[in-house]
């Protein structure tokens, strides 16, 4: 059989226009937040799901606020976040198929070790209350972050307006968040596994954990196509199916900073 020249020539492109469009087919964007980037726990999993299904993940870290935005538009296949309330209306509204339970962590309240505000203790409340009351800087998020949206319900909780020059907004993901309270000696809350691989902590120590109402849990959503065919809804389930299966679990428990475990897998 004789094999036309020009097609020889045309070969190795199409094989590669091939290769690329499997490996597109084979890939799903993730939309997430800072505090799972920060803390390293995406290069301790990430790889693990490659190697169990072949699917890239393609990891967009910005606040659970501009996440979920990024799924509403389509822009993502698939959510990991940790702002149940909107979590929940994003399922509600049709935009995303089902909310998984996925991992838990807490919330800490960061300051300097001098505490001048006095507001060491296990009382988130009581805290914030006496760093208001002392007009001690704090930094906040202003992100629209699932963190930020936290805080806001830690000072409307604690009776308190978020109104001064003591509060500073940073419009900041947590990492920069905390480096600027390391600047400046200020108050912050933070997730507490960004916290633990925080590099820069200077004399920021945690001044209030433990309390109940710092329980902060992540979900796992995927992008519903009937409101956006475009997205890759079968590799978006497989990360869901496979980020609540126990593979994925141990991949979460087996993320440490020395011997802290940064996230506890509580999916069902």
């Amino acid at each position: 059989m004789t094999v036309n020249p020009s097609i020889c020539r045309l070969l190795p492109g199409l094989l590669l226009l091939a290769a690329t469009a499997a490996q597109s087919a084979q890939t799903i964007t993730l939309a997430s937040t800072t505090s799972t980037e920060a803390s390293g726990l995406f290069s301790a999993i990430v790889p693990a799901f490659r190697r169990d299904t072949g699917i890239n993940v393609k990891v967009v870290a910005v606040g659970t606020g501009q996440a979920i935005d990024i799924a509403r538009r389509g822009d993502a296949d698939v959510l990991l976040v940790h702002d149940r309330e909107k979590e929940e209306a994003f399922v509600r509204e049709g935009y995303g198929l089902r909310r998984y339970d996925v991992m838990f962590n807490d919330f800490v309240l960061i300051g300097p070790t001098s505490d001048p505000a006095k507001a060491r203790g296990s009382d988130v409340l009581a805290g914030l209350r006496k760093i208001a009351a002392a007009n001690a800087p704090f930094i906040s998020r202003g992100d629209k972050s699932g963190t930020h949206a936290a805080e806001r319900r830690y000072w409307r909780a604690a009776g308190v307006g978020v109104k001064g020059s003591w509060l500073r907004e940073c419009g900041c993901g947590m990492g920069q968040a905390l480096n600027t309270a390391s600047g400046m000696s200020a108050y912050v809350l933070s997730d507490r596994a960004t916290w633990a691989n925080f590099k820069n902590k200077g004399d920021l120590t945690i001044v209030v954990e433990g309390d109940r109402a710092l329980f902060n849990p992540y979900g796992v959503i995927v992008v519903n196509p009937a409101k956006h065919p475009q997205t890759n809804v079968k590799d978006g389930q497989a990360f869901a199916d496979w980020i609540t299966s126990k593979r994925g679990q141990d991949a979460i428990a087996g993320h440490r900073v020395g011997t802290q475990q940064l996230f506890f897998g509580n999916a069902k």
